[in-house]
């Protein structure tokens, strides 16, 4: 079974979306067996791939089954097997400073109906 690199990305719920694979690996974020791949290359069972994360972070891979359609994420996670370092106190610390600065660092959304009808009320004092 012959399945693109960034459909099986996709499929072993690496990556959200195939877009989002194929945009990695444009960018030269995905090497398999130690050479950058691009989004139409197959993948073998054997094959080794290494993402690149944010922060530095690598991600290393080997491939133990092929899927080229959506599966549950349960049988998706048997088809490779994950030798990433686990990450160090400190950064997972960074990690968590970075998540609270996004949170505060987005603008607040829109009120939907029960929010505004609340507002409403209290500025009319009820």
């Amino acid at each position: 079974m012959d399945v693109r690199l960034d459909t099986w990305l996709d499929v072993a719920c690496l990556f959200k979306t195939r877009s989002e694979a194929q945009k990695a690996c444009k960018n030269g974020k995905v090497s398999v067996n130690g050479v950058v791949a691009k989004t139409h290359r197959t993948v073998k069972i054997g094959d080794e791939i290494e993402i690149s994360r944010p922060m530095g972070r690598k991600q290393l891979i080997t491939v133990l089954g092929m899927a080229g359609t959506h599966i549950p994420k349960a049988d998706a996670r048997l088809l490779y097997d994950d030798h990433s370092p686990r990450p160090t106190p400190e950064e997972i610390a960074i990690r968590r400073m970075e998540r609270l600065y996004r949170a505060a660092a987005t603008p607040p959304t829109r009120p939907d109906r029960d929010m505004r009808r609340t507002l409403r009320r209290l500025k009319r004092g009820e």
